[in-house]
This record gives C-alpha cells, sequence and structure tokens, in this order.
C-alpha cells in the first residue's frame, strides 16, 4: 500500500516535467515543423483552398487550444492520423512497439548482466591483468561509434564480403527460429557498446564497494569469492547499478532502436520515428515525444521502488 501511494504521489509530482516537455517540443514542431499546407494542394491554390486546408490541419487555432487537444491526445493515447500513411497513430505504435522492444531487449538486457559480470572479475582482479584486458576491450566500446559498430557487423555478419550467416535487412519472423536470426547481429551490436559503458561504470561502483571495512574484513577471514562478491559487494552495490539501468532505458528505447532499426530496415518504432523526422510527420512526433516523457516518469517511480526492495532501509517518503 505505501508503495502505491508512493508511485501515485510520484506520478503526480512528475505531471510538470511531462508538461514541460510536451510543451517545448509542441513549441518547437509548431514554430518551427514543416508547413503541410502547400504539399497537400500545391502552390497555385486559392485562398479559399489555402485558408480550408489550414482548418483542416488545425493552423488556424490559438496555441494554446491545439496545445491542450496534445495534452488530451497523450491522456487517452489517440494522436489521430499520420501525415504521411493516414493510418492511425496509435494502431502503427500498437504494431511497432512489440517490435522494438523485441529487438532491443536482448541486448539491453545481456549488455547489462554481462556488464556486471566482467565488472565483478575486473574489480575482485583489480591491477591484474586480466582487469587491464577487461578495461582494455571497455575503452575500444567505448570508443567506438555505435553506427560504425552497426555497420561493421553487418559487413562482417550478413554480407556476402564477410560470414554471410544473417539477413542484412528486414523483419520477416514467422517463428522462434526467424526471431533469431533478425536479432542476432543487432544484438552483438548493442552488446558491444554496451558492454564498454557498462562495464566501466559497474566497475568503478564495485571497486568503491569492495574497498569499504566489512568486504576487507570478510576476505581477510577467508570468505570465498562467490560469496564475497555477491552477498557482500554486489547487493551493497546495487543502488547506483539499478539507477544506471533504468535511467538507460528511456536513451535505449528512443535513440538506440532509432539507429538500429533504419541501418536494419526493422519496422519497429525507431524506423518509424526516422520515417517522421524526415517528412516532418507531427502526429507521430507527437506522440513519441510525448510517450517518451511519460516513460521518463515512468522510470523515476520504478527506480526508487526498486531502491526499497534492495535496500528496506530506504524511506519512500
Amino acid at each position: 500500500m505505501e508503495m502505491l501511494q508512493y508511485a501515485l504521489r510520484k506520478f503526480i509530482t512528475g505531471i510538470p516535467l511531462i508538461i514541460g516537455v510536451t510543451l517545448i517540443s509542441f513549441l518547437l514542431m509548431v514554430y518551427f515543423g514543416p508547413d503541410k499546407t502547400y504539399e497537400l494542394i500545391g502552390k497555385n491554390a486559392t485562398e479559399e483552398q489555402i485558408q480550408e486546408i489550414r482548418h483542416q490541419l488545425g493552423y488556424d487555432r490559438p496555441f494554446v487550444t491545439r496545445y491542450i487537444e496534445y495534452l488530451k491526445e497523450l491522456a487517452t493515447f489517440d494522436f489521430g492520423y499520420s501525415d504521411s500513411t493516414g493510418e492511425r497513430v496509435s494502431s502503427i505504435l500498437e504494431r511497432t512497439i512489440p517490435i522494438s522492444l523485441a529487438l532491443i531487449l536482448p541486448g539491453f538486457v545481456l549488455g547489462n548482466l554481462l556488464g556486471i559480470a566482467l565488472a565483478l572479475v575486473a574489480a575482485y582482479y583489480r591491477g591484474h591483468w586480466l582487469d587491464k584486458l577487461i578495461m582494455g576491450g571497455s575503452v575500444i566500446g567505448m570508443s567506438i561509434s555505435f553506427l560504425i559498430v552497426i555497420i561493421a557487423f553487418q559487413i562482417i555478419f550478413s554480407s556476402n564480403y564477410g560470414l554471410g550467416w544473417f539477413p542484412v535487412r528486414g523483419w520477416n519472423v514467422y517463428d522462434f527460429w526467424d526471431y533469431l536470426r533478425y536479432v542476432t547481429v543487432p544484438t552483438l551490436a548493442t552488446i558491444f557498446v554496451a558492454l564498454g559503458y557498462n562495464t566501466r561504470f559497474y566497475r568503478a561502483v564495485i571497486v568503491e564497494e569492495m574497498g569499504r571495512d566489512h568486504v576487507r574484513t570478510a576476505k581477510a577471514f577467508g570468505t570465498p569469492p562467490g560469496e564475497l562478491l555477491f552477498k557482500h559487494v554486489l547487493k551493497n552495490a546495487m543502488i547506483p547499478i539499478i539507477t544506471r539501468i533504468m535511467f538507460s532505458i528511456p536513451l535505449v528505447v528512443v535513440s538506440g532502436s532509432l539507429l538500429i532499426e533504419s541501418y536494419f530496415g526493422i519496422p519497429g518504432v525507431g524506423k518509424v520515428t526516422y520515417d517522421a523526422i524526415t517528412t516532418g510527420d507531427q502526429p507521430i512526433l507527437k506522440a513519441v515525444v510525448g510517450l517518451t516523457a511519460v516513460l521518463f516518469v515512468l522510470v523515476l517511480i520504478l527506480n526508487d521502488i526498486f531502491y526499497k526492495l534492495v535496500d528496506p532501509r530506504v524511506s519512500l517518503k
């Protein structure tokens, strides 16, 4: 009950954040976004035709009225119709979000789990050649652009110039084996980049925890490495680890899926967002920006709840 009350209270306090993000983004789209009037009716239209189209598009309504309507759309998840395809935006999102989750989740989960595992090994053998090897690999992963990694992995694993084991583009998934064929290369690319950042951060957190008195005492008494790392170190290092994992979710969902889906031709929400940016499809852009703001607030709530689950001493007040 306490957690539910806290979640509701936190969501209410997060409403100003949602309003702020959506207001700025809506302001930019209204005053700097493309005007679809002449794109729809051409340059030789009469003044009456121009006014009629602008009325249909809502351009003649006051800014405040249009923004309030946008907030209503966000509250009801009804964002109207796409300017490019004429399809309902909610239908597009219902179709594409599951694809994006199926594409991003394996790399996100494995990137964090492997990052924690490598960080534990590197921290335990601090200064050893194994630590230097892991940290050297992390620096390489951090130094290379995600875009370069995607292109390189496409060439190595998917093209005729490389191994050619996996499809270069597309998402023709009908069963589990099809899913593995299409998700493997994007997942490997995601893990490669994620390991660089995750391992370095998690190692720093774990090294700091291993320097505490109770950990050094347990190590001096001959506590086995597994028990030392998982019971005494990792358990107490979970709060900063959870923070990093949770706050990377919106970034991974938006920017990560946008790059991967664009270059692999996967029809997820990232590809739809990319197409909306290039074509100026405002209904889709408004939906993505608004839902991302809501996702960020939900992440804030879940982050604090996980704090409480990991460490019951944390107060939800």
